[in-house]
């Protein structure tokens, strides 16, 4: 009677085992169809396979490219913004030239410029007689009036490689290349003539307003922090000369 129940404990230990193949047999017989089919697949339509696969790569290509053209695209704004900010810095607002900030880099490449070449320029800082008075009689607008059609005077009196700027107040600034000592102070000069022959009407009144100017040489041995210095100290003992000579005239019309 011991002997029949053995046998069946041993199939009873073996029932599982076998059901335990059977399982993984069964799990891998579907994974491999599935691998056969996909394989087929393609043998039989290998172009659209291909195509798919191309047209995948495209896409993608694509929308690279577009990526990378919108971001060219904000960076060429933003290139343009940030130059325009800096113009905007370095531009007076109301007599649209160099402030003091745009003039003295202008000074410092040109200085720079004249060291390695040789090459050699005046500075003229001009400051414009008695504004203040002006100012006082007919309000800043008459004042501002005045700045403008000085700042135009000098502009139209020199040339493109030179450079005006306004200083800050009533002064300003020229930056003129290849002249001799002579031919700056005789430039300066002839600033302060066509200022001093501007004239303007407020409230029936002819107003002229005058300029002094001191005059910079600039060379090889130049350095622009000094150059203005030098140039100014010059305009004030100039504007102590002309002190006797009042540019500055209020005449009822």
């Amino acid at each position: 009677m011991k002997k029949p129940k053995r046998a069946s404990a041993a199939k009873a230990k073996k029932g599982p085992k076998t059901s335990a193949v059977g399982s993984k047999v069964a799990l891998k017989r579907p994974a491999k169809r599935v691998a056969k089919g996909v394989a087929k697949g393609v043998a039989k339509h290998p172009v659209k396979t291909a195509r798919r696969g191309a047209s995948a790569a495209d896409g993608a290509k694509g929308a690279i490219k577009a990526t990378i053209r919108d971001l060219r695209s904000k960076l060429k704004g933003a290139l343009r913004r940030v130059a325009e900010l800096e113009a905007a810095a370095d531009t007076d607002f109301l007599l649209e030239i160099p402030n003091r900030r745009g003039f003295e880099r202008e000074l410092a490449r040109a200085v720079a410029y004249m060291k390695r070449y040789r090459a050699s320029g005046a500075l003229i800082v001009l400051d414009v007689d008695r504004l203040k008075p002006i100012n006082d009689s007919f309000g800043h607008a008459a004042g501002d009036e005045v700045l403008k059609a000085i700042a135009t005077t000098l502009t139209r009196q020199i040339r493109a490689s030179d450079v005006v700027g306004r200083l800050g107040g009533d002064e300003f600034a020229l930056l003129l290349w290849n002249l001799s000592e002579t031919d700056a102070k005789a430039k300066a000069a002839a600033f302060e003539q066509a200022i001093d022959e501007l004239s303007f009407v407020f409230r029936g009144q002819h107003v002229s307003a005058g300029a002094s100017a001191g005059v910079a040489l600039l060379g090889v041995q130049s350095d622009a922090a000094r150059a203005l210095e030098e140039a100014d100290a010059a305009m004030y003992v100039r504007k102590a000369h002309r002190r006797h000579e009042p540019r500055i005239r209020l005449v009822s019309s």
